[in-house]
């Protein structure tokens, strides 16, 4: 079945989705996006993925001309043409202009609504945990460009992706210029040490992920401590557990960086429990897809 996108408010074949060249969207990366899912007929955390969306957009300026709850329904309408899909790509770009860099020149922004099937990982990996690696690339430094953003802009994760590919793995690590740990490339990162649930904090330029904070939730509601704090590659090494979350990726285990295996090369207890804690909150939260 061919999926129907929306473009500013109306539904368009696969095909004939199309915007112009001049968006600035294409031209400079100039908006902001979200990756929204569904479970058994309910969006996941639709509030808060709307609410980010909105925050990204303020940071840079950046009107959109729906309000928050026309842009749920919008959302849910979208799911709701698209019943084979589980997964939304919301985009708003700051729309057409002309050939220079002034927001101004685009008088109005353009909003995508892209429904699909996601598969980041296959099943072996959530079972048997993922091999990565760490790139060269470092993180982009927060007073140049803010993680907090979630902006077209992603060149900085995708050369970090293009030396993942290079070495056969399927996630690259991200530093900061300092060698600190940010997150990888299109994922958060946490380590098990001491029994305790570690994440880098958000200020070293790192993306704040709707997963991230859950699995954070998920864990003190299960008496598991939990911090965020500055690390180094010699503490994702000699961890205990390691794990990567995302909103496509949910939560898929690592137990292999740079060579180093993770503690026994097997998904660690905590990651399973939290793995199974996550699919148990997805399986029966969200939004009704009918509900608006």
């Amino acid at each position: 079945m061919s999926s129907k996108i929306y473009i500013n408010g109306k539904f368009f074949p696969k095909d004939k989705a199309v915007i112009s060249v001049f968006d600035h969207g294409l031209l400079y990366g100039d908006g902001v996006f979200e990756g929204i899912r569904s479970y058994n007929g309910r969006v996941f955390k639709l509030d808060e993925h709307i609410d980010r969306l909105y925050e990204s957009a303020k940071a840079i300026m950046l009107e959109i001309p729906l309000t928050k709850r026309q842009m749920k329904e919008a959302v849910l309408s979208t799911f709701r043409i698209n019943k084979f899909a589980a997964y939304i790509r919301l985009v708003v770009t700051r729309g057409t202009g002309d050939l220079g860099l002034d927001p101004r020149k685009c008088p109005k922004s353009t909003i995508i609504i892209i429904a699909d099937k996601i598969v980041l990982y296959s099943k072996d990996y959530y079972e048997k945990g993922l091999k990565i690696v760490t790139a060269t690339t470092c993180r982009n430094i927060p007073e140049a460009l803010n993680s907090k953003i979630k902006s077209l802009n992603y060149l900085n994760n995708i050369l970090a992706k293009i030396e993942a590919n290079n070495y056969g793995a399927l996630e690259a690590i991200m530093l900061t210029y300092d060698g600190y740990v940010t997150e990888c490339t299109g994922d958060n990162i946490f380590i098990v040490k001491d029994n305790c649930l570690i994440t880098p904090p958000s200020y070293l330029g790192l993306l704040e992920g709707i997963t991230r904070k859950t699995v954070m939730d998920l864990a003190i509601a299960s008496d598991i401590s939990v911090k965020e704090a500055v690390f180094t590659r010699y503490d994702l090494y000699t961890a205990d557990e390691c794990f990567l979350t995302g909103t496509a990726a949910e939560i898929v285990p690592v137990v292999e960086i740079d060579g180093r295996v993770i503690n026994d090369g097997k998904v660690g207890d905590k990651t399973a429990l939290l793995m199974k804690k996550y699919r148990e909150l997805t399986a029966n939260e969200g939004t009704p897809i009918y509900a608006m």
